[in-house]
C-alpha cells in the first residue's frame, strides 16, 4: 500500500518492520471469538470474572463497564506490578474487548474504574492446555521478526526521546520560552508513539505525563504537562476569576526538569534492559492503545490543556499504531487478508486527513482553531480505524 512517510524516524521503523462543540466518539470495541470468552463485569467498586481459570493460549476477555466512570482492565504477571496486556478508557455503558496469549502459571486481573490506582483485583491461573503458546516454523520466524523490529523501534525513540527532552530542559530552564515551545510537542512525539509500552512500568506512565485531571488526592503532579501549564498559563487568568497562575520559582523550575531528566532515563533503562521483550498481543494491543487515546483525549482537546498542540500528539500516536500495524502485517495477510485490505485502506485514509492541517515537520495550528465539523471529520476517521483495529490481536493470534 502507498503511505505518507512518517516523521522523524517513524519512516525508517517502517522500513525495518516491513522487512520482517464536543464530539462524540466510540473508540474500538470489536467483535471475539465465543470460544475461550471469558465476561468481566465492572462496577464502581466490583470486578466480576465470567471464570478465574482459562488454558493457556490464546485468551479473550470482553468487559462491561456498569460504573459510574471510565474503566480498565488489566491482566498483570503474578509480581501485581508488570501489565501483561491491557485494554483502557472503556466508557460507562459500554464494553471493550482484549485478546492476549498467556503461558500457564499465575497472574492477576484488574478493573480499574476511573483509571486511576491498583483498582479491584483478583488472582487469575493460567493451567497447561498442552498447546504451544508461541509459533513454530516460518510463522515463528515472521513474529520473531516483528518483535525484535518493535523492539528496535522503541528503543530508537526512546532514544531520541531522552535527547530531545535535555534540549528541551536546556531553553525551559534558560528562561527561552519561545524555543522551548517550539521543541515542545515534536519532543513528546517520541513518547507519544510508544506511550502504551511507557504504560507496562507501573508509574512511570503518570509520572511522566500525568494531567492535572489524572491527578489521585496528594499525588505530587510531574512531568510534561506540569512544565506545559507553566510555559503557556502563568499570564492567564483562572477560569472564574481575575486571579493568574502563579509561574514556577527557578528552583520549582529546576526540580521538574530534573524529576523529568530522571523518569525519562529510567524508561530507556526499561526498554534497553536486556530481558525488554514483547510479543504480537503487545504490539496488537499497543496499536489499538494508541487508537484509544486519539479517540479519548486528542479528539477532544484534553490532552493539551494549555498548548492546544493536539494535532501533533494525534500524528504522533497514528504513526506509532502504523509502526505497529506494518511490523505485524505480513502475519496478518496469511491468517486474515480481508481485515489486512481495510486496515491498509482506512490508515491511508486518516493519515491524509490529517495531513490537511499540517505535520510533525512543518508544524500544526492550536487545536482551538479547528471548528467542530473538523473535529467532527477526524472523529469519524479515528472510528472508522479503531473498529477494524480493535480485531487486530485476536486475528493475529487465532
Amino acid at each position: 500500500m502507498t503511505l505518507r512517510p512518517l516523521g522523524i524516524a517513524a519512516g525508517v521503523a517502517i522500513a525495518a518492520l516491513a522487512l520482517t462543540g464536543c464530539v462524540e466518539n466510540n473508540p474500538g470495541g470489536g467483535s471475539s471469538s465465543a470460544a475461550g470468552t471469558i465476561a468481566v463485569t465492572g462496577k464502581d467498586t466490583t470486578c466480576e470474572l465470567s471464570s478465574t481459570t482459562a488454558p493457556s493460549g490464546t485468551v479473550t476477555f470482553t468487559m462491561a463497564n456498569k460504573g459510574s466512570d471510565n474503566s480498565e482492565f488489566e491482566v498483570l504477571a503474578s509480581d501485581g506490578l508488570r501489565i501483561v496486556s491491557e485494554k483502557e478508557n472503556i466508557g460507562p455503558g459500554t464494553s471493550g474487548t482484549l485478546t492476549t496469549q498467556l503461558a500457564a502459571g499465575d497472574y492477576y486481573t484488574a478493573c480499574i474504574p476511573g483509571l486511576v490506582g491498583e483498582g479491584v483485583r483478583a488472582k487469575f491461573t493460567v493451567t497447561d492446555s498442552g498447546k504451544t503458546v508461541k509459533a513454530t516454523g516460518t510463522e515463528k520466524q515472521q513474529i520473531d521478526a516483528a518483535d525484535a523490529a518493535y523492539v528496535g523501534y522503541v528503543k530508537d525513540q526512546t532514544g531520541q526521546l531522552v535527547t530531545g527532552t535535555q534540549e528541551f530542559l536546556d531553553a525551559y530552564l534558560s528562561g527561552d520560552d519561545t524555543k522551548a515551545k517550539e521543541l515542545y510537542p515534536t519532543v513528546r512525539a517520541h513518547y507519544e508513539r510508544i506511550e502504551p509500552v511507557a504504560e507496562s512500568f507501573g508509574d512511570l506512565d503518570p509520572e511522566l505525563d500525568n494531567r492535572a485531571a489524572d491527578l489521585e488526592k496528594g499525588e505530587t503532579w510531574t512531568g510534561w504537562h506540569r512544565i506545559e501549564k507553566d510555559l503557556w498559563a502563568p499570564s492567564a487568568a483562572v477560569p472564574g476569576s481575575s486571579t493568574s497562575y502563579p509561574a514556577l520559582t527557578a528552583a520549582e523550575k529546576k526540580t521538574m526538569g530534573a524529576q523529568l531528566t530522571k523518569n525519562t532515563k529510567q524508561l530507556y533503562d526499561e526498554v534497553n534492559a536486556s530481558d525488554f521483550t514483547v510479543g504480537l498481543d503487545t504490539i496488537g494491543n499497543g496499536a489499538v492503545g494508541l487508537l484509544d487515546e486519539v479517540a479519548t483525549s486528542k479528539i477532544t482537546g484534553e490532552e493539551e490543556t494549555w498548548s492546544h498542540t493536539d494535532l501533533y500528539d494525534f500524528q504522533a500516536n497514528l504513526e506509532g499504531a502504523q509502526v505497529a500495524y506494518e511490523g505485524v502485517r505480513s502475519i496478518l495477510l496469511t491468517k486474515d487478508k480481508a481485515l489486512a485490505t481495510e486496515l491498509d485502506a482506512e490508515f491511508t485514509s486518516l493519515d491524509e486527513l490529517l495531513a490537511k492541517y499540517g505535520s510533525l515537520d512543518k508544524g500544526y495550528p492550536s487545536y482551538t482553531t479547528l471548528t467542530t465539523a473538523d473535529k467532527k471529520a477526524l472523529s469519524d476517521g479515528v472510528n472508522a480505524l479503531s473498529e477494524p483495529l480493535s480485531q487486530l490481536t485476536a486475528a493475529l493470534l487465532g
